[in-house]
């Protein structure tokens, strides 16, 4: 079993459709007795360039612990699934079960969103 790292970018169309994707590839996985590290849900992204007349893509990332013949599978499956504009599999040393850069951005942002509200509805008085 080696370790992967998956990027799935969907067409924002179907972003609707994001937890039923996640639900399809998660049980494709275990059913191939997989282990799923981390599962994260970026959300609706610009991309630096057009792809398939598309500026924006919904980005998932999936860590995890599969056999060749899985990845092979999943590869086959990404390339002709249309909700799936682009895909990236990266072979990695050891699993990562941290929550990516990326996350933790968008959750301190998330925050500061959050206190400079609660910062506005406060009055000082010198």
């Amino acid at each position: 079993m080696r370790h992967y790292e998956i990027i799935l970018m969907v067409h924002p169309d179907k972003s609707e459709k994001i937890s039923n994707i996640i639900e399809f590839y998660s049980n494709k996985i275990r059913s191939k007795q997989g282990i799923i590290h981390r599962l994260e849900d970026w959300g609706l992204r610009p991309l630096s360039y057009m792809i398939k007349k598309v500026k924006k893509a919904h980005y998932i990332l999936i860590n995890i612990e599969v056999s060749i013949a899985c990845i092979k599978y999943l590869e086959n499956n990404f390339k002709f699934n249309l909700n799936i504009i682009r895909y990236l599999i990266l072979l990695c040393r050891e699993a990562y079960k941290q929550i990516s850069p990326i996350l933790q951005t968008q959750e301190y942002l998330k925050k500061e969103l959050v206190s400079n509200k609660n910062n506005q509805n406060k009055i000082i008085i010198k």
